[in-house]
């Protein structure tokens, strides 16, 4: 059964919504985030990764642009991207070529640890798939 595993906030200042969510819930910072598509934190309760975003440019921001803040996407676990893909494509959802793109995602190659492929949810939503999940999700040491 596909777990929710990520949640991405986008922020202005990463630095001050990562202390909020650190100090407030007990969250672990395990990573920090420095490139030219996003700066930022993630931070963990052990089980779900949250990524603190700053995005540097409009086409890994998507449609809302770097300037917007708010929940950005969320992101579940799968067992298997190619039947998961399947279920998609039958419920009409998109994959986010341009994001993906932007990103390198979803694309030939092996994947790895923190990659992605996005998709449109109902609502106009993003959302990423991953079978190889995120740093923080499988405990914290």
């Amino acid at each position: 059964m596909p777990q929710i595993k990520h949640i991405a906030i986008a922020t202005n200042d990463a630095a001050k919504t990562a202390k909020f969510y650190s100090e407030v819930f007990g969250l672990r910072q395990v990573a920090e985030l420095k490139s030219d598509n996003a700066n930022g934190y993630m931070l963990s309760d052990g089980s779900v990764n949250m990524a603190i975003l700053d995005f540097q440019n409009d086409a890994v921001a998507g449609e809302r642009g770097k300037d917007w803040e708010g929940i950005h996407h969320i992101g579940f676990e799968v067992e298997s991207l190619e039947e998961t893909e399947a279920r998609l494509a039958a419920a009409n959802s998109k994959p986010m070529d341009e994001v993906n793109h932007a990103l390198h995602a979803g694309m030939t190659g092996p994947r790895t640890q923190n990659v992605e492929t996005k998709y449109e949810g109902p609502n106009g939503e993003m959302i990423d798939v991953s079978e190889t999940g995120w740093v923080g999700t499988r405990g914290l040491d």
